[in-house]
């Protein structure tokens, strides 16, 4: 389960900041999401769901991370991913940018989780 954790947070990174280039690609273009920039963006936010059911799974099985920081760079990234739901303008290009910046700094957050976990 660990290397499954793993795997899936070197995923999570590698996702998060392909969502968000493709984000920042389409608003630059003035072009709005379409299908592939949505659904990148979209699956970036169910892998961060995914990583940290499988981070409770291990929790709940009694493996703790070597640094207590490890928690709080997930349950952040997790949390300002899907923040864009919440505060991003109904519509239009600054909502783009919203869940491109978001996604973002989620996967830098991601970065920082995986080297506290390891």
């Amino acid at each position: 389960m660990v290397a499954m954790h793993v795997a899936l947070g070197v995923a999570v990174i590698a996702v998060c900041i392909g969502g968000a280039v493709l984000g920042f690609v389409s608003y630059r273009r003035g072009a709005g999401a379409g299908a592939l920039v949505s659904n990148g963006l979209v699956l970036a936010q169910t892998m961060l769901i995914a990583q940290a059911a499988v981070g409770l799974l291990l929790l709940s099985d009694g493996r703790r991370a070597p640094d207590r920081l490890h928690y709080t760079y997930g349950a952040l990234a997790l949390g300002l991913a899907l923040t864009p739901w919440f505060y991003a303008p109904g519509s239009g290009q600054k909502r783009l940018l919203w869940f491109a910046v978001t996604t973002l700094v989620a996967g830098a957050l991601a970065v920082r989780a995986f080297m506290t976990g390891s």
